[in-house]
């Protein structure tokens, strides 16, 4: 399910050649953890596996892709290389600086098997809203959602056989943060997440339409994890999904709102906007206009990252969403944005708010460090994709959440027993 390694097959099919998968493993990435090393590392597993399956050897390479990857093409008479797309600036740079050091009659291709309508396709600048990019990706996701064609055993041998992946050897070379520990619910890898796609559509995707935004209920697809290690396919968790439309209309419209539109939109952002992490560049003018004349207002808490990491605010759901994130690596999507606007509420200002939340969500959630997070940040503390709300203290014309308004939705002590703090 994925329409670069399918390309990739093509192109070698053509030209009878073998078709060999590289991934190179660099040894930090952000705010990532051994959470999120580990995930990725037990799903590239299961591809390592499928790939000597299909006659297409997979190699490991340690190190950033410029260092290792041209090397590894000359040595290996490689006629040709194919890449994913990610929207954000450092697999961008990665991409730019291979490109400068491969030999010149090497041809680079570049396809988005990360979203459903390609990037660049779905529009060619950045949208304002969820409005403006609705109609132009529906309008070619007939052309783009069509079932994926079949990898087949690679009919032609490579020389080269692939060396034998010391995985413990892959853990050592990380230069990240080990006391973020693995998560328990989540098994990496696709089959498991294909799993997960189909308990979905069996127990949950009724009731999603409904109860998605009540963190109590069991509603949400819980797919993230497998989405952004590129372990399950979003076009194939909409293909399946969609064949429930007659059943769950209203659940399966608001799947496709989110998995293709809302999160389209995320990347379409962080393509066209480079400042996508910080306020300055990225807010629009009426947000930072707002923020700015209400920089001065008396906060009625202020908390240190320290506080906030460890959730010891004085506001029990908060901290419960927070330990719902460090322990499980997932906040129920609801909450997400709650827990952002109160850091707004809780910092010196609009800009340290959000590098706090963004540097939470990135260290502890599975599906950090993407664009969705680093859009879903910027909507509640800086009105991104949104609209100027009631003017109010601290947030200005910001869409204002508080505690009331959650126990007026879901029933907030049920959910703070679940995650009491351990003593």
């Amino acid at each position: 399910d994925n329409w670069a390694f399918l390309y990739a097959q093509r192109l070698a099919l053509k030209q009878q050649l073998p078709l060999h998968v590289c991934f190179c493993l660099v040894p930090k990435f952000l705010d990532a953890t051994i959470r999120h090393y580990s995930f990725m590392l037990k799903g590239l597993q299961e591809v390592a596996k499928e790939c000597a399956e299909l006659n297409i050897p997979f190699h490991l390479l340690l190190g950033y892709a410029k260092d290792v990857l041209p090397t590894f093409v000359v040595e290996h008479g490689v006629g040709g290389l194919v890449t994913d797309f990610c929207p954000l600036r450092l697999p961008r740079q990665w991409v730019e600086d291979v490109r400068e050091r491969l030999p010149e009659d090497v041809p680079f291709a570049q396809v988005d098997a990360h979203n459903i309508v390609p990037c660049w396709v779905a529009s060619p600048k950045q949208e304002y809203s969820a409005r403006t990019i609705r109609s132009k990706i529906h309008a070619q996701l007939p052309e783009f959602l069509t079932e994926f064609p079949p990898i087949i055993h690679h009919p032609y041998t490579s020389s080269c056989l692939a060396q034998p992946i010391a995985w413990e050897v892959c853990y050592s070379s990380l230069q990240v943060d080990h006391t973020v520990k693995e998560v328990e619910w989540a098994t990496p890898g696709t089959a498991a997440g294909l799993a997960v796609l189909q308990s979905f559509i069996a127990e949950r995707l009724k009731f999603f339409g409904s109860h998605r935004n009540d963190p109590n209920k069991a509603a949400l697809s819980n797919l993230s994890p497998w989405f952004h290690f590129g372990q399950v396919s979003t076009q194939r968790a909409i293909l399946e999904v969609q064949k429930h439309r007659s059943k769950y209309k209203e659940s399966v419209d608001v799947f496709v709102e989110e998995a293709v539109v809302r999160r389209e939109l995320a990347e379409n952002f962080c393509y066209y906007n480079e400042n996508y992490d910080s306020m300055q560049g990225s807010a629009y003018d009426w947000a930072q206009t707002t923020l700015k004349l209400h920089i001065k207002d008396k906060r009625p808490f202020l908390y240190k990252l320290e506080e906030l990491e460890h959730g010891t605010t004085h506001d029990p759901l908060w901290n419960t969403a927070q330990l719902q994130m460090v322990r499980e690596g997932k906040m129920h999507g609801f909450l997400r944005m709650y827990w952002a606007k109160k850091i707004l509420e809780w910092t010196h200002s609009p800009e340290e708010a959000l590098q706090f939340a963004i540097y939470l969500n990135d260290r502890y959630e599975l599906d950090g460090r993407d664009p969705n997070g680093y859009v879903g940040c910027l909507w509640s503390i800086c009105g991104i994709h949104d609209q100027g709300w009631p003017e109010r203290a601290i947030f200005g014309k910001i869409r204002y959440m508080n505690y009331a308004g959650c126990k007026r939705k879901f029933d907030v002590g049920q959910f703070e027993r679940r995650y009491a703090p351990c003593t």
